[in-house]
């Protein structure tokens, strides 16, 4: 018998957040098998549970894990209250309710990560796992040995000090610097507060790299499942996905932006390097 905390459960399921889910037990809208429950934890058996909310039948859904090549210009949230574009609309044909791994902010693109596993979200986002984060960032100035070292200090973030990065010169233009940054944690706009610390403010961010995944081969506002052996040396390295599946669901009939915006967008250029 396989048994999820019923708020998971109802996550899983798609129904909500887990926080809204436990809203929706405490407001007496759950039952189990016929009996109403409102005490939070309460266990269900995933595979024979009977769960329904508001009187509809809720059953569980597949594990999925997407990889999306994150454009500029959408915020790493399932709504927004700004009612700017959010990475939700791009997956909105895979049907099944999913949420970031991290986040990209507003003006960065690159690889993001989307999932309804709660353990795979939570593991490969800690720190102390070592889900290693590359980044190409196009910065002001040129940034030699010196600027370098500044890159590289630890800084302070929301009262906490951050792991130093590891930065390295990608390619010189002008008075222009691209550098490569690799992060094991993703504090709040990190690489961002590193270039004002450093005097390089960041004009261009875009994550090539997640744990060792990257966007090869997919345009910006492109996604799609993460396959069997990447999930396989994911479990490797970081113990999740606690089950591998033996191949992704279906692919929908649209892997790619589902918004109006979509069309005009073009590929996203990164920079070549210098020999």
């Amino acid at each position: 018998m396989s048994e999820d905390r019923l708020q998971k459960y109802l996550s899983r399921a798609g129904i909500s957040s887990r926080r809204h889910a436990e809203e929706l037990i405490l407001a007496g809208r759950v039952r189990v098998g016929g009996k109403l429950v409102t005490e939070l934890g309460t266990k269900v058996d995933s595979t024979r549970a009977r769960v329904e909310v508001d009187g509809r039948l809720v059953l569980s859904q597949p594990f999925v894990y997407i990889l999306l090549h994150k454009p500029r210009g959408y915020v790493t949230t399932l709504r927004d209250p700004e009612g700017r574009p959010t990475v939700a609309s791009l997956v909105a044909n895979l049907r099944i309710r999913v949420v970031p791994v991290g986040r990209l902010d507003f003006a960065t693109s690159g690889v993001l990560l989307l999932t309804n596993d709660g353990d795979f979200n939570a593991k490969l986002q800690h720190p102390r796992h070592g889900a290693q984060k590359v980044y190409h960032a196009k910065v002001r100035g040129s940034v030699g040995p010196i600027g370098l070292e500044r890159w590289r200090k630890s800084i302070d973030i929301q009262g906490k000090s951050t792991q130093p990065a590891d930065v390295r010169v990608l390619q010189v233009e002008d008075d222009k610097t691209w550098l490569t940054i690799a992060i094991n944690e993703g504090k709040n706009r990190q690489i961002r507060r590193l270039g004002d610390q450093a005097g390089n403010s960041v004009l261009r961010l875009i994550r090539v790299e997640y744990a060792g995944l990257t966007a090869s081969g997919l345009r910006p506002g492109h996604w799609r499942h993460l396959t069997r052996q990447e999930l396989l040396n994911l479990k490797q390295r970081f113990g999740v996905p606690h089950r591998i599946p033996h191949a992704p669901p279906a692919e929908p009939p649209a892997t790619r932006r589902t918004s109006p915006r979509t069309s005009k967008s073009r590929t996203q250029r990164r920079p070549t390097r210098s020999r």
